[in-house]
């Protein structure tokens, strides 16, 4: 069984690490809209976790509800979160996958 050539294995992690920094900035220069109430309540938040916007239509303000406002203005946020986590998982997964595959624990 012969030696792995290093050089091979070193321009292949440098290769990997350069596309997960790509990854990374593309996902935090991304742009998500989490929804609740059939999208009456919109959170706009890019993938750093930033809220960029935040829509209300006029038809949920109740002076007499605002606890059901509040429930979806947190649900639009909730939605956006999660919506950015699985961007991240679509972005970052194989990436992490194939570090792992270099037969190390690269931490991620």
């Amino acid at each position: 069984m012969s030696q792995p050539d290093m050089n091979a294995i070193l321009a292949q992690a440098q290769q990997m690490q350069a596309q997960l920094e790509a990854a990374q900035a593309e996902i935090v220069a991304s742009s998500v809209v989490g929804e609740a109430g059939n999208g009456l309540v919109k959170v706009t938040m890019l993938g750093s976790g930033e809220v960029t916007d935040v829509q209300i239509d006029p038809k949920v303000v109740d002076p007499e509800d605002v606890d059901g406002l509040q429930d979806l203005i947190l649900g639009a946020f909730g939605d956006a979160t999660k919506k950015v986590q699985d961007l991240a998982q679509e972005k970052m997964g194989p990436l992490q996958e194939g570090f792992g595959g270099l037969g190390g624990d690269f931490g991620f």
